[in-house]
């Protein structure tokens, strides 16, 4: 295969933000997350875990709660707004002024036709969900004291509110409060101290489940309004509670770290009745877990450590199988550092500016030193109106073109050689658009972009797309998925090539399946065609086109174990993947013009140090 001269960069210290909110969407398969900068990122649970979507933050719009009504994504702050989100163009769609301070939690009923918001000022908002807005319908009886969480009876009729040291029922038809329950503080716990209820869920029997500042997990009665049963579970608080769909389990998340499962079932062999039991505790985060989902099959968790967590419930799946292993997933999927090879200049995207840095020469003691440089904004004339947000930017070769991905797979084409760049045309096939329009509207177009029409379309694949490149000598295309499947597709020849075809028939290597983080990039090598090169968050591989593929049963080395066989079982043991699994958090491969290997890793940075003190942050003063 070749040995490359590699520049190792360990100092793009790229660091998420902490989970704020989180809805799961049991429908769609869709997990909503929120993080501390007002950042939305979408999952897609039932494509390996997918990030499909994400959608920038902006100031003063931090996130405190999520709502799914059907494909339909919501949020509240405490700005005091509701924001409804355009996930076709990746941005807020429109806001709404609750006119009640802070929003703190927000809900719909099962019937997605109400909303209802939890406000500073005591008041539970009520917002019908029309077509294309929400419009205020009525304010439930004004409450004293700040509402901190939400949950509405799945009848629809019963609205569950949390607050300081009580819960509130309120008949949702009259809005009038109906039963008040007061929530003990605690043994030993000062009067001067109140305790909120950070969470609470309203169950079909009308058996209300509340979480608490005082550490308490609490079972009621809500017909009576009484307490059933108490679960001291941490000496912190309890931050979330989540549900299973058929209400047969409940998790909680404390300012632990810590993660405790109730289930719905008999406390004895033999008893008939049932009752909620502490089953489980899961212990996955280092800090204060702010947000859970609980699906049909897992466990859901998010907080301060900035860390998705999916904890499989073995009960619920079958063991030794990809769905039964536990995923923390931190970086994004996608790939947040581009490399100019011919420059040599690297280009490192945060959530909130860019650095651009020229690589240098390694004096062989460290990292290659490198120097800053400078970023220009263009200005570009006459740009078309449906041009409202650029999903994706990427230069033609030469750099005398810029190419941006908008709304509705449109693609605008930008000329940059020009004495001030300039817009040249939108690429949008129509479906059934003939070739005497096509040709149409490419008379209205300057000569360099006549040939700017549709060639062919490559074949719909059920999973979504990680990373595709196209070769620059063989002009295949080379698409990987997130489901780990690979894919060589020949723009010349209009049709998969016969390796992708050879592959696809034998299958990929179990290993290779069983792997759980994306492709975020691929590239190639110019001295050899035949390598493909590709990497995710713990592994680089070269693909060799020219070798077999390598069999189920085939060993599927890592390289460096490979290099440490004699060469005799070397040989035997060598295949198409050659693959290097000693990285932490791998950014970037990529191959310079000068044959040489840039290699970006993000160091492991302590998560404690990036955190405020105190470590459990105070949402406000009690």
């Amino acid at each position: 295969m070749g040995e490359f001269k590699v520049h190792r960069v360990r100092f793009f210290d790229y660091m998420p933000t902490a989970i704020r909110a989180m809805a799961f969407n049991s429908r769609t398969e869709r997990l909503a997350l929120a993080r501390a900068d007002g950042a939305l990122e979408i999952f897609n649970f039932a494509d390996n875990y997918f990030q499909e979507k994400v959608i920038p933050g902006q100031d003063g719009r931090a996130v405190e709660a999520l709502c799914w009504v059907g494909q339909r994504l919501f949020s509240a702050g405490l700005n005091g707004e509701i924001t409804e989100y355009d996930l076709e163009n990746l941005r807020p769609r429109y806001t709404v002024e609750a006119y009640g301070g802070p929003i703190w939690t927000i809900s719909s009923n099962s019937q997605g036709t109400l909303l209802a918001v939890g406000c500073e000022d005591g008041t539970v908002k009520m917002f019908e969900i029309l077509e294309e807005r929400i419009q205020f319908q009525r304010n439930l009886d004004r409450q004293k004291g700040r509402i901190i969480s939400l949950s509405w009876h799945p009848s629809g009729t019963l609205i569950a509110a949390g607050m300081m040291d009580m819960i509130r029922i309120f008949d949702a038809e009259t809005g009038r409060a109906t039963h008040r329950l007061l929530v003990e503080r605690g043994v030993g716990a000062s009067k001067s101290k109140e305790v909120v209820v950070w969470s609470i869920v309203f169950l079909s029997d009308h058996t209300i489940v509340s979480g608490d500042s005082a550490g308490k997990v609490q079972i009621w009665d809500g017909v009576t309004g009484t307490l059933v049963r108490t679960q001291l579970v941490t000496k912190w608080d309890v931050l979330a509670l989540s549900v299973s769909n058929d209400e047969s389990s409940l998790v909680a998340g404390t300012s632990e770290g810590t993660v405790v499962q109730f289930q719905f079932i008999s406390s004895t062999v033999g008893q008939q009745d049932k009752e909620w039991v502490r089953t489980r505790t899961f212990k996955n985060h280092s800090h204060d877990v702010r947000a859970l989902a609980h699906t049909e099959t897992a466990v859901v968790s998010g907080g301060m450590d900035t860390q998705l967590v999916v904890r499989p419930l073995l009960d619920k799946v079958e063991k030794n199988t990809q769905e039964s292993a536990l995923r923390k997933m931190t970086l994004p999927h996608r790939s947040l550092v581009c490399c100019a090879k011919k420059a040599g200049l690297l280009l490192f995207q945060f959530p909130d500016h860019l650095e651009l840095w020229r690589l240098g020469e390694s004096d062989g003691h460290g990292d290659s030193p490198l120097s800053v440089s400078f970023l220009f904004s263009l200005q570009v004339s006459k740009l078309p109106k449906d041009l409202r947000s650029a999903h994706q930017l990427c230069f033609s070769p030469d750099s005398s073109k810029l190419f941006a991905s908008s709304s509705h797979s449109s693609v605008i084409v930008v000329a940059l050689n020009q004495p001030e760049c300039k817009y040249l045309h939108t690429l949008k096939p129509k479906s059934g658009e003939s070739e005497s329009n096509l040709q149409s509207n490419n008379s209205k177009l300057p000569m360099s972009c006549v040939c700017l029409q549709l060639h062919c379309t490559v074949p719909v694949y059920s999973s979504c797309p990680t990373a595709i490149a196209i070769h620059p000598t063989t002009s295949n295309l080379v698409a990987v998925h997130a489901d780990q499947q690979i894919f060589e597709f020949s723009l010349v020849q209009k049709e998969y090539t016969e390796w992708s075809r050879k592959l696809q028939k034998q299958g990929l290597h179990s290993l290779w399946l069983e792997r759980d983080t994306p492709i975020t990039h691929v590239a190639f090598n110019p001295q050899n065609p035949a390598h493909i090169i590709l990497h995710d968050t713990f592994m680089f591989c070269i693909i060799d086109q020219s070798l077999p593929l390598p069999e189920a049963k085939t060993p599927f080395y890592n390289q460096m174990t490979l290099r440490s066989l004699p060469e005799p079982q070397r040989i035997i043991h060598s295949h198409a993947f050659k693959i290097c699994k000693n990285f932490q958090h791998l950014m970037c491969v990529s191959l310079l013009e000068d044959h040489s290997l840039v290699v970006v890793e993000r160091p492991l940075l302590n998560i404690m140090s990036q955190l405020p003190a105190p470590v459990r942050q105070k949402k406000f003063a009690t």
